[in-house]
């Protein structure tokens, strides 16, 4: 089954990576939905509630004791999986990845082209002024991070009930509307609508490389049960 997945990455020129959380786990970032999972700890406040929008400004405080010690991992470093797709990229084949994670490994490991769904937590802004921070600003203090201007600091990265951002979604689409392979790896596709994207491949063939079933199984030319470290490794 790899072997089929290498021949059609070589005939390829055009392929788009669309991942999720089970690209991140293999480098030690907790996922949510897994049975060691976030959602399946348990908090006085659901994950699910906490990194919401409503919650982040009502309960701030809370909010960022919860960011800080889940959502950050300053220790946590590429995989094989991240190396396999920046080799890709290098070598003119893969056009863009586009992530659900909040990472960054991607940009880490040297991949160039990398659309964000869900943002990044590298990135951070003033809620009243719109300055620029990066991690440090939420990492090197307690408490609510706060501007030289007293505006409260945000994490650039998508909360539930906010809208993604439209401009990455475009060039998502675009990316995927364009492509002549499609791999969809280490997501459940559960996440929408980040998961519809899928629908925009017109003609690519699509594979799916994760260790459970996904919905877009029974529409996959390939699927590949397994760590998406191990199967891209290997190509």
């Amino acid at each position: 089954m790899e072997a089929r997945l290498k021949k059609w990455i070589d005939e390829s020129r055009r392929i788009v990576f669309f991942g999720g959380a089970g690209v991140s786990t293999e480098s030690g970032i907790p996922d949510f939905r897994s049975p060691d999972g976030l959602y399946h700890q348990r908090y006085d406040v659901p994950p699910e509630t906490i990194l919401s929008h409503n919650f982040f400004l009502q309960q701030p405080e809370v909010f960022y004791r919860f960011y800080r010690e889940k959502m950050i991992c300053p220790d946590a470093r590429p995989n094989a999986a991240h190396l396999a797709l920046a080799r890709l990229e290098q070598q003119g084949k893969l056009t863009a990845v586009i992530t659900q994670n909040i990472d960054g490994l991607h940009q880490m490991e040297g991949s160039k082209k990398v659309l964000e769904l869900h943002g990044s937590v590298l990135r951070n802004h003033c809620m009243r002024c719109n300055r620029a921070f990066g991690i440090e600003a939420i990492t090197g203090c307690e408490g609510i991070p706060r501007c030289p201007c007293g505006g409260v600091i945000k994490p650039d990265v998508v909360l539930y009930g906010e809208s993604l951002d439209e401009g990455v979604l475009d060039e998502a689409v675009a990316a995927i509307c364009g492509c002549d392979l499609l791999i969809v790896g280490g997501t459940s596709l559960a996440v929408w609508p980040a998961a519809g994207l899928i629908e925009y491949r017109r003609g690519a063939r699509l594979v799916v490389i994760n260790k459970s079933a996904t919905p877009a199984d029974a529409r996959a030319d390939l699927v590949l049960h397994g760590a998406i470290g191990e199967i891209l490794g290997e190509i």
